[in-house]
């Protein structure tokens, strides 16, 4: 697939997800728990996925879905669709506006189209892999300030409380030096605003594909860093830490910070 058929295609992804974004806003919906009652899930959720399953399926033939809902993982495929249909769902299920739609291509385990949608406000954030990185058309640019400048992104492990004492700890080292930290609750909308220059650091202990791999290509194209681990590549098909910068410099720093206090991932799943 070149450039401009990736192109082309970026278009009707968002075609597709501000039509999935109308079953959302105004739905009443239930609420179920997963595995605890900090993990939940609505009936919208469902039914977002399904639609975009549905709606994105044709679009690429034998493509697979990486998705967070009904455990859908897909096997080893040239192309991935990785698709979180409400990221920030407890947002959502409490009436506070900040959670989005979120869909990436990703293919060899590269994303090369990223897509994530604000579903209160209707910004798109977008980007296509060489193609830089846009909101609602404008062209998106991480800001310069210095780390000791920097507003830090961050959470505790919700769903890994086991993890919050050594989550706690990185916090708040990164804060000591930074100019103060913000958490809205939800990770693509996160990283899509250090894209937009609105914050300079990102931090989360464990977080899976779903929540990053659109929001990635955004911040990437718009000439921030992101990755896993210790400067692990990320390949959308496991779960990480995530250590994201407006620059390189910033996010070296971040990533000792890390280091610091801790040496290994203690998961797999």
């Amino acid at each position: 697939m070149n450039n401009t058929e990736l192109f082309e295609l970026k278009d009707k992804i968002i075609e597709i997800v501000k039509s999935a974004a109308a079953l959302v806003k105004d739905a009443r919906f239930e609420i179920t728990q997963k595995d605890n009652v900090s993990n939940i899930v609505t009936s919208s959720d469902i039914a977002v996925q399904h639609f975009l399953c549905e709606k994105l399926s044709p679009l690429v033939d034998g493509a697979g879905f990486y998705c967070e809902e009904e455990d859908m993982r897909a096997a080893e495929r040239e192309y991935i669709w990785v698709i979180d249909p409400i990221d920030g769902t407890t947002n959502y299920a409490r009436g506070i506006p900040e959670c989005a739609i979120s869909v990436a291509l990703v293919r060899n385990k590269k994303a090369v189209i990223g897509v994530v949608y604000d579903i209160h406000k209707g910004d798109v954030f977008y980007a296509v892999a060489g193609g830089g990185a846009y909101m609602n058309g404008e062209r998106l640019s991480v800001s310069k300030k210095r780390f000791e400048e920097g507003l830090i992104c961050t959470a505790m492990c919700l769903y890994r409380k086991d993890l919050a004492a050594v989550c706690r700890d990185i916090i708040f080292d990164a804060y000591m030096q930074c100019n103060d930290f913000r958490r809205f609750g939800g990770a693509a909308l996160e990283i899509c605003y250090l894209a937009a220059g609105r914050c300079e650091l990102y931090f989360e202990i464990r977080i899976f594909p779903w929540d990053y791999a659109a929001a990635y290509l955004v911040l990437e194209e718009a000439g921030g860093v992101l990755t896993g681990f210790d400067c692990e590549t990320l390949t959308f098909d496991k779960p990480t830490a995530l250590i994201g910068a407006n620059c390189a410099q910033s996010h070296a720093r971040l990533n000792q910070i890390v280091l610091n206090h801790l040496d290994k991932l203690s998961y797999e799943e």
